[in-house]
């Protein structure tokens, strides 16, 4: 039987939310990278995180048991540094805001690392830090008033972690927004393509298939680079986004875990056909040892789901509906019981 695995030669894996939960592996994360290593599926890693260096990741990653090299790991610190590499002169003074991990990226790309306004820096470099307090955001606030370019290396509005979503770089990325009443200049990290395009070309990938827990960085980022997808349910997003995503953000695969690479890939494909009014049953689960058995029918402006099975098989067949305008409706205690755990009306 065909894996879903099998109709690509690499896999992008997000980090936070998909491989660990901030210090935390996920379960069975680690068993599926090292049955893909097993395989001989080349395999990359790509983080929005700029508070770590891909050597400091690849370290990370190797003590929870996921083998992981530097040259396997994508960080948004060291592609801003770039960057800023391509656009400013050998030395050219960048205020870094964030960890201490991007201030030494912006050093290796041959910039200087400052921390105040009165040193003229020619850009300002904003990404993740848990230490990101008031002072040195009101310097970079300075700095860029005073012409300084803005870069931000990503802007996730949160991070997850085992308490539930955290602040994340956007949130710290909208206090500028708010006191300059503008957006950075440039974006690096997802849903921005770079990070993605340059995973497939560093291992020369011509089918890569990334897998990521938010539809507005992993997969949007995914889409924007052509590349197909797979939304684990592990991290940030969860089946009301799914059902509301638009269509920049929509991934060709739906999964509880990363078991699912494992298993056929019509067991995980979104569904489709279901949004047009036509009945449809779900049986996809059946080829990846979960039984289907549920059932979608329109009724107006409704789609009614009855029966009973996988959640994520009702989730596959409900997209498509959904992507479409219908509002869905619960028909059977299965169903009903669904709807209120997603917090979806009716």
């Amino acid at each position: 039987m065909s894996r879903l695995v099998d109709g690509y030669d690499l896999v992008v894996f997000d980090l936070d939310g998909v491989i660990y939960l901030i210090d935390k592996p996920i379960p069975g994360a680690a068993a599926a990278v090292e049955r893909l290593r097993n395989d001989g599926t080349t395999v990359a890693y790509v983080t929005n995180n700029a508070s770590r260096r891909a050597a400091e990741v690849a370290a990370l990653l190797s003590g929870m048991g996921v083998p992981a090299t530097a040259g396997e790991v994508l960080t948004s610190a060291g592609a801003s540094a770039v960057v800023l590499a391509e656009r400013l002169p050998a030395g050219a003074p960048v205020l870094v805001v964030g960890a201490d991990a991007l201030r030494d990226e912006v050093g290796d790309a041959g910039l200087t690392p400052v921390e105040r306004a009165e040193d003229s820096p020619a850009a300002v470099v904003q990404g993740y830090g848990p230490d990101v307090g008031w002072r040195i955001l009101a310097e970079a606030a300075l700095a860029v008033r005073a012409g300084a370019t803005w870069v931000a290396t990503n802007t996730d509005r949160t991070l997850p972690s085992p308490r539930g979503p955290l602040p994340g770089n956007g949130s710290l990325v909208a206090v500028l927004r708010t006191a300059l009443n503008r957006d950075p200049d440039v974006v690096v990290g997802k849903p921005q393509p770079g990070l993605f395009t340059t995973a497939a070309s560093r291992s020369g990938a011509r089918r890569p298939l990334t897998v990521g827990d938010r539809l507005d960085t992993d997969i949007e980022g995914a889409v924007r680079a052509g590349q197909d997808s797979l939304l684990v349910l592990t991290g940030v997003s969860g089946p009301a986004d799914l059902l509301a995503a638009p269509e920049q953000q929509r991934p060709t695969y739906v999964a509880a875990d990363l078991s699912a690479l494992f298993g056929s890939p019509e067991a995980a494909r979104i569904a489709t056909g279901a949004g047009d009014g036509a009945a449809a049953s779900s049986t996809g689960g059946q080829d990846a040892g979960r039984p289907g058995g549920w059932r979608l029918e329109r009724d107006g402006s409704a789609v009614v789901l009855d029966g009973a099975g996988d959640p994520v098989d009702a989730l596959r067949l409900l997209c498509p509906a959904t992507w479409g305008g219908a509002e869905p409706r619960a028909a059977s205690d299965a169903a009903r019981k669904l709807v209120k755990e997603w917090g979806l009306p009716g």
